[in-house]
């Protein structure tokens, strides 16, 4: 698994965890729709920290609890 797949993943689990829709995120997060799109379908081969620090923000949360994951576990990631 890749990082951005990775972040992918973890979006869409708070997501629904939180109930809340992915345009509700964009807006909270003051995220174009395009940006959104191309993370959640893997089409971003790239993701800047500033982006993921504005998805926690939208989400309420810290870029901390987002990482607080399984998935970011090096033994899992693809660094390539």
């Amino acid at each position: 698994m890749t990082i951005n797949d990775a972040i992918a993943s973890r979006i869409i689990f708070l997501l629904r965890k939180n109930q809340m829709t992915k345009y509700r995120l964009e807006n909270n997060a003051n995220i174009k729709h395009s940006v959104m799109f191309n993370i959640i379908s893997g089409k971003n081969k790239t993701i800047t920290l500033t982006t993921l620090f504005k998805i926690c923000n939208g989400l309420n949360i810290s870029i901390l609890e987002f990482l607080d994951d399984d998935l970011f576990n090096s033994n899992n990631l693809d660094y390539d």
